[in-house]
């Protein structure tokens, strides 16, 4: 079982918390939003149409840090060595579109994927809540505090929220939002938490249900920032075949005796008794999560989705036997149980500046972990499903919050990309959306959009419309202000069969 470690005090590129901050003002917008925009915008509206749900649930792979769009979907082999790198690129199954030479499995694949290379916003932070939520302005205060009062919900939270509401009371045989491995942020040293996939002002019963990583690694990895080192196994790279995910503090092995568990639901019964008794303002979703934790408890299917034993070897081996693969291939589990919106973070882990945040070390970590384990993880995840005829209801989405500047810094070891925001890439598969399709076009070295320009947020409203949403529909938050689900989008009509 991992712990959280320490306090995280600095951000990835050597600043404070507090010398961030101070810059706040000049590349974000106050957060708190008007009501009578939106509410009058819905007002002249037409009646809504009707939207038929294309996909029935989504895998979101989800890299943390962000991964440069040169080095993964849009390669520029023709740019100058200090723009396109030492890494060369490799022809794809679709005429005229390349990747990077470490992606091979992804090569194949491409027929059935749709990459965005034109996805574009001018927060180039590590901004998970600006990314995947409908907020359009986020402070980076707010990035800092995911208990932020006006943080709005996740994706993964907002789809949750719609399904309950439109069946009141239901509980589902599985959570309708789950993240992978762990709970966000929560494995990393050095740093303060982040902020994103939550419920925000829905509420933290419309949080993820989270997952805990038990078991080994199999490669070690040196990190140092400041005057920390870490030494320790790097899980990204490779786990042991006997390690799994698992509910907290729950071991499956073992379970729970029916005696046991009756004693415990009548334990807390008497005390949540007491409590509504004692408080004006208790709240539903207590009860809510109580009766998901017993639906759970009480499901052998759920249990059965984290053991991996029942997957064939080569199976389990074609989505890369590393953390982030044996994640992707717990997440296709989940959801060919019942799941409906199942989350698998690429995190950090041990120091700041791990996952796909390459400041440094930039080639030497593409080639011996970030790109193989994409690689890997992608490619099993979207032929498995297509061979179990589950990729044309199941939208994958591969994101992050910004991509990598075009520069390489060469005054690191290992060379360096940085933050970049104005020009990255996306990559959509299955579930109502086109195949071997690209979608926009960058300059000649990947630094900015010269054709349809996309934003995170029109990801997310194409997202809900594949699920039969309409993205301009209105929800109220904590002050009872109607505010759309995603604000400032569009649906993205040529990512659509």
């Amino acid at each position: 079982m991992l712990t959280v470690n320490g306090h995280l005090k600095r951000l990835c590129n050597g600043m404070s918390r507090r010398d961030l901050i101070k810059v706040a003002g000049t590349g974000f917008a106050a957060a708190n939003l008007p009501s009578s925009s939106w509410a009058d915008s819905a007002s002249k509206k037409a009646d809504k149409r009707t939207l038929a749900p294309r996909a029935k649930n989504v895998i979101c792979l989800f890299l943390y840090g962000s991964h440069s769009q040169i080095e993964t979907f849009d390669p520029k082999p023709e740019a100058p060595e200090g723009i396109r790198g030492e890494l060369g690129t490799i022809p794809t199954n679709v005429p005229g579109v390349f990747v990077n030479e470490l992606m091979p499995h992804t090569a194949k694949i491409m027929d059935r994927l749709t990459v965005i290379r034109s996805v574009t916003h001018q927060y180039p932070v590590h901004g998970v809540a600006y990314a995947m939520t409908g907020n359009p302005r986020v402070t980076l205060p707010m990035e800092l505090n995911p208990h932020d009062p006006d943080h709005w919900p996740y994706l993964g939270s907002l789809v949750d929220y719609l399904d309950a509401r439109e069946n009141p009371g239901v509980i589902p045989p599985m959570p309708r939002n789950m993240g992978l491995p762990w709970a966000f942020s929560s494995q990393r040293i050095g740093e303060v938490a982040r902020a994103g996939p939550y419920g925000g002002f829905l509420g933290s019963s419309f949080d993820p249900t989270w997952t805990e990583f038990v078991g080994g690694g199999t490669k070690k990895a040196r990190k140092t920032l400041t005057d920390k080192v870490w030494n320790d196994y790097e899980f990204y790279r490779g786990i042991t075949p006997e390690s799994r995910l698992r509910l907290p503090g729950i071991n499956e092995s073992a379970g729970l005796e029916m005696d046991r568990l009756d004693r415990r639901k009548s334990l807390l019964e008497q005390a949540e008794q007491l409590r509504r008794g004692e408080s004006a303002d208790f709240s539903g979703g207590t009860d809510r999560e109580r009766a998901q934790a017993y639906r759970l408890l009480d499901s052998p299917k759920f249990r059965q989705a984290f053991d991996l034993d029942q997957e064939s070897m080569a199976v389990r081996e074609s989505y890369g036997m590393t953390l982030f693969g044996q994640s992707t291939l717990t997440a296709r589990r989940l959801i060919e149980a019942g799941g409906r919106f199942v989350s698998v973070f690429w995190d950090e882990f041990g120091l700041a500046g791990t996952g796909w945040d390459t400041h440094w070390d930039h080639f030497p970590r593409m080639k011996d972990e970030l790109l193989p384990g994409l690689d890997m993880a992608l490619s099993g995840l979207v032929s498995d499903l297509d061979r179990r005829g589950m990729l044309d209801e199941t939208l994958v989405l591969v994101l992050s919050e910004h991509g990598r500047t075009p520069k390489i810094a060469t005054s690191v070891a290992g060379g360096g990309r940085d933050h970049w925001s104005r020009c990255y890439s996306v990559v959509m598969a299955g579930g109502g959306v086109k195949r071997g399709h690209v979608v926009g076009k960058s300059d000649r070295i990947a630094g900015d959009v010269v054709d349809n320009p996309v934003s995170p947020k029109d990801i997310l409203a194409t997202t809900l419309h594949l699920l039969g949403h309409d993205h301009t529909d209105l929800i109220h938050d904590r002050q009872a202000r109607p505010m759309p689900l995603v604000a400032d989008a569009r649906v993205l009509d040529e990512v659509l069969i």
